[in-house]
């Protein structure tokens, strides 16, 4: 395991976080986040109906599936930042993606992207207020490797990245 202690990254811990950190690379993490919500749009225009209901790959999740995650994750790692800023050493309940996706099928892309679009927007105003230690806060993350809000903010752009790079697989399919 090595240490970037600039970014509080611990690379090696967890090959999923890695891997996000990774497609994030050097990226100024507010701009990918601040950039997500007109790309999650396009895909509305771009996609018909048939388009939602496929996928990237076997067995993984449909675009529409991938919408309402993101408006998911928006709003569960949106409180994870609120709770990280007001109590100290937070450690976050985790939630079971898997479960959370078993009505996504159900649900409309257009209110998926809207939700998203007014979360990331509350989300960012909120970023906006930071000072030095509120981006230095230490979280008892779930996920081996994230330890400060920076890193928090850091795997969510990362995992846009993620998520629009599947949402573009399924668009040049």
């Amino acid at each position: 395991m090595t240490a970037n202690r600039h970014l509080g990254i611990k690379w090696g811990v967890d090959p999923y976080i890695d891997r996000i950190l990774t497609t994030l690379g050097n990226r100024d993490p507010i701009v990918v986040l601040e950039a997500t919500p007109k790309q999650l749009e396009a895909y509305l225009v771009r996609f018909s109906e048939h388009d939602f209901e496929r996928s990237y790959a076997p067995g993984k999740w449909s675009a529409r599936a991938i919408l309402a995650h993101l408006a998911d994750v928006e709003l569960g790692l949106g409180f994870r930042f609120r709770q990280a800023l007001v109590e100290p050493g937070y450690r976050p309940d985790s939630f079971d993606q898997d479960l959370w996706a078993r009505r996504y099928a159900r649900l409309d892309p257009s209110l998926a992207v809207e939700t998203f679009r007014a979360l990331r927007a509350w989300n960012l105003a909120l970023f906006a207020t930071f000072e030095l230690d509120d981006w230095l806060k230490e979280v008892s993350y779930p996920f081996a490797g994230i330890d400060t809000v920076d890193m928090m903010v850091r795997f969510l752009a990362g995992h846009d990245l993620n998520h629009l790079l599947q949402l573009e697989t399924i668009a040049g399919l």
